[in-house]
């Protein structure tokens, strides 16, 4: 079941690489492809997600702009101090609307997400919703 908004369960963006005020990382978690939290232009980017608690993830779907390859690791501790490679996936470009990707976790367990953005089709890219699949 994907869910609609990882904020409603209590998930946080606590970590991202950069921040404009007119669309905050909170933006990746509230549910609506219509916002957006967007790179300042140099890559790596990354973003970390917390759970309130340990939470399996067979799956994530991300919807992005401009994005070319992701990385995710996964935490199973309570601070964000040391990730494991889980997946990575080299995404195809779209012109004009948002890629929409589903990336398996392997039947992971993680209380926190670590996503880096290691390029771009542009200098900037766009990340609007993150949902995870239990």
């Amino acid at each position: 079941m994907i869910e609609a908004s990882l904020r409603s369960l209590g998930a946080k963006v606590v970590v991202a690489a950069s921040n404009d005020e007119n669309h905050p990382p909170e933006n990746i978690i509230d549910g609506n492809t219509n916002t957006f939290w967007m790179s300042t232009g140099m890559f790596p980017q990354e973003f970390i997600i917390r759970f309130e608690e340990m939470t399996p993830l067979s799956s994530v779907t991300v919807d992005s702009y401009n994005v070319r390859h992701l990385k995710v690791e996964k935490n199973t501790s309570q601070n964000a101090s040391h990730f494991e490679f889980v997946a990575e996936k080299e995404l195809k470009q779209t012109e004009g609307h948002l890629q929409s990707n589903s990336i398996s976790l392997n039947g992971s367990s993680a209380t926190h997400l670590r996503f880096i953005i290691t390029s771009g089709y542009d200098h900037f890219v766009s990340v609007h919703k993150i949902a995870v699949n239990k």
